[in-house]
């Protein structure tokens, strides 16, 4: 799940991504990897909810597109069914998730 709130003072979108328990399964850590934190795999680390969702939010300049990923426990590659697009990547065989912000 992704939710966009756009600020009206300035040209930020605070963006949610969420994961349902039921994505994840039994995940212990899951983090989102992506353009805006320079494909960092320890940036942004999702909080684990009291119903078992995975959510972090950040915010993104408008007017912007970003690929995306998740990675769970360190080893698993997993895309968001509800991204706005996709895209092959640069440096695998799989493709990328794209939020338009």
């Amino acid at each position: 799940m992704i939710e966009k709130k756009y600020l009206k003072s300035k040209p930020v979108c605070k963006v949610k991504f969420a994961l349902s328990k039921e994505q994840v399964a039994d995940a212990k850590s899951i983090t989102l990897v992506g353009e805006f934190n320079n494909w960092d795999e320890a940036a942004t680390p999702m909080r684990k909810q009291k119903s078992g969702v995975f959510a972090s939010t950040i915010d993104l300049a408008v007017d912007q597109t970003y690929q995306f990923r998740y990675l769970i426990d360190g080893n698993i590659w997993l895309n968001d069914d509800k991204a706005d697009g996709y895209v092959a990547s640069q440096v695998s065989h799989e493709s990328n998730c794209v939020v338009n912000v």
